[in-house]
């Protein structure tokens, strides 16, 4: 699956079967489900998880909690739009 795949898999009603946790609240804030992505990686730990729950932070305006959370993920807070970020997330979760 590549980005474009994932982008036009927005348009079902469930996630594509198989992806990674990340993915599925990439997925879930890429339909506008910002409280399900949260709640997807909220309790997890590591810094994959860490990473998207940074971004879903910065997406919220809580820039304290993105900080945070970016140092946990070992990733720079970036200066980039939030779809930019999101799409750059998104391909580096589906490389892996």
């Amino acid at each position: 699956m590549d980005l474009s795949d994932f982008k036009n898999s927005l348009s079902q009603s469930h996630p594509p079967a198989g992806i990674s946790i990340m993915l599925e609240a990439l997925w879930y804030d890429g339909k506008d489900n910002w409280n399900h992505a949260h709640d997807l990686v909220n309790d997890l730990k590591g810094q994959d998880v860490a990473y998207v729950h940074a971004y879903l932070h910065r997406k919220e305006g809580d820039d304290w909690n993105a900080s945070y959370w970016y140092r946990n993920a070992g990733k720079p807070k970036p200066s980039c739009s939030l779809e930019e970020e999101w799409e750059n997330i998104t391909k580096h979760f589906l490389q892996i």
